[in-house]
């Protein structure tokens, strides 16, 4: 025994999300490299200015700043404190606040010394010995704003390095404030507006794709536009409007074959029955009549099928009841030779739908001619016209299984083995009603088949008028 795995089809990658996703793998991979390379590099700027830093002096004062129990300013023991003090001998500085409290340690240099008295004056400020060039300098004044004594004014050496410790809080400060937001940005853009460009990107091969689902077998001569396609897609476009215009050619030679057959067969048609028609009564006689006018009417549709569509007249205003006298006028010598009854049961005087006059008329002839020619050469053929805008034609033949009602609308479908089929008589009905926007149902007859068809009541307003055969 041999067990086949079915496997369900893939769907089709979205190419938008497909290009979001590469935009996005990209971008993270690039903000991946990029981090580690700008913390790597602060760290190289940190490690390479360690000697020149000018507040080793300053970060340590302000971080073992504090105040007493009196509110003095007085520095807490820290092991940076303790390291400062043994490496640097010569370490000196002077913290005032706001309030007038000072703080001071060690021997101010004798230039610098003028300046402790003048610090209501001085906001900022570098004391360099070296005109002209930036090298460390020999003292510093500063405010300092986060301290554990509140805000005060440093004026102190500086003396003392860059720690580990603090570069690395800078480094991930800087992550924190620089990187982390460029990151964020890039992420949010990366979610947000690169959907956005490319949808734009792909706006016109969306319209594309609209105007492939438009294209129909009645319609010639359409194209896929290119305006808006990305260049990559566009072979893709132009190959298929090139095999647009080959369907088109074949399908038009197609129809001029079949228009040229079909005139071609008519006179030996009509020939054919003159022929029989000239010979004696018998039942031989009449069932190649009814071969031949069969054969006539084939060749009648087909016609009209070729034709179907090719009018330059407008749909028009049309009495649906008296297209329906008219066909059952015509169609009852035929039903009472075929031994049938006929009957015409409009269920009002008038009743109006828009379409094409001669188009209906052949419609319903074409249901007439197919309950004659199904309806087993018994009983009634009744003809009803009921609103809102409908005609139905009832027989009282075997009738249509419900499995068979949507395949009997195809050319030349056998409904049963030894039936002829019915050729292209309801295929013809179909199109008709499509053309004018309503449809044809097969309905249970009880018993025998009802064939029903409805037109719009109204034509649709954004619609120009349709034209057909």
């Amino acid at each position: 025994m041999i067990f086949r795995i079915f496997r369900r089809p893939r769907r089709p990658r979205s190419l938008k999300w497909s290009l979001v996703l590469r935009i996005a793998v990209l971008q993270g991979i690039l903000i991946t490299l990029l981090v580690p390379l700008l913390i790597a590099a602060l760290i190289w700027f940190g490690v390479a200015s360690m000697n020149d830093y000018e507040g080793g002096t300053t970060d340590v004062i302000k971080d073992a700043l504090t105040r007493d129990a009196n509110g003095k300013l007085a520095l807490k023991p820290s092991r940076e404190l303790d390291e400062l003090r043994r490496t640097e001998k010569g370490l000196w500085y002077v913290v005032r606040d706001k309030q007038g409290n000072m703080l001071k340690e060690g021997t101010i240099p004798p230039a610098l010394a003028p300046f402790e008295n003048q610090l209501d004056n001085i906001s900022e400020a570098r004391f360099s010995w070296t005109m002209g060039k930036v090298d460390r300098p020999a003292g510093i004044v500063m405010w300092e704003d986060d301290t554990g004594a509140g805000t005060v004014q440093i004026l102190a050496g500086t003396e003392g390095r860059l720690s580990w410790g603090r570069l690395g809080l800078a480094a991930w400060e800087f992550f924190l404030v620089v990187i982390l937001p460029v990151a964020g940005v890039m992420a949010l853009a990366t979610l947000f507006v690169t959907p956005w460009v490319v949808r734009g990107a792909l706006r016109g091969l969306g319209a594309a794709a609209s105007e492939a689902g438009q294209i129909d077998i009645d319609k010639r001569g359409v194209q896929l536009p290119l305006k808006g396609v990305p260049m990559e897609v566009t072979p893709l476009v132009n190959a298929v409007n090139e095999a647009l215009v080959r369907l088109d050619n074949g399908y038009e030679r197609h129809r001029r074959f079949l228009t040229d057959a079909a005139h071609e067969l008519r006179t030996p048609v009509a020939i054919l029955n003159t022929r029989v028609a000239s010979l004696p009564p018998t039942p031989e006689r009449a069932r190649v009549l009814r071969d031949a006018a069969r054969l006539s009417t084939l060749t009648d549709q087909l016609l009209d099928l070729q034709r179907l569509g090719r009018q330059v007249d407008s749909l028009a205003k049309v009495d649906l009841v008296e297209i329906a006298r008219s066909v059952v006028l015509d169609m009852a010598p035929i039903a009472f030779s075929s031994g049938y009854e006929m009957a015409f049961e409009p269920a009002v005087e008038k009743l109006a739908a828009t379409g094409d006059r001669a188009s209906i008329e052949r419609a319903v002839t074409s249901l007439v001619q197919n309950a004659i020619e199904h309806g087993g050469n018994r009983g009634r053929i009744t003809i009803s016209v009921v609103r809102p805008a409908t005609i139905e034609i009832l027989d009282e033949g075997e009738g249509v299984p419900e499995d068979e009602r949507k395949k009997i609308f195809q050319p030349f479908y056998r409904l049963r083995p030894h039936d002829h089929g019915a050729g292209l008589g309801l295929n013809l009905v179909q199109e008709i009603m499509q053309l004018h926007g309503g449809r044809i149902e097969v309905l249970d007859g009880s018993p025998g088949a009802l064939f029903r068809i409805s037109f719009p009541t109204r034509p649709k307003k954004e619609e120009a008028p349709r034209k057909i055969c």
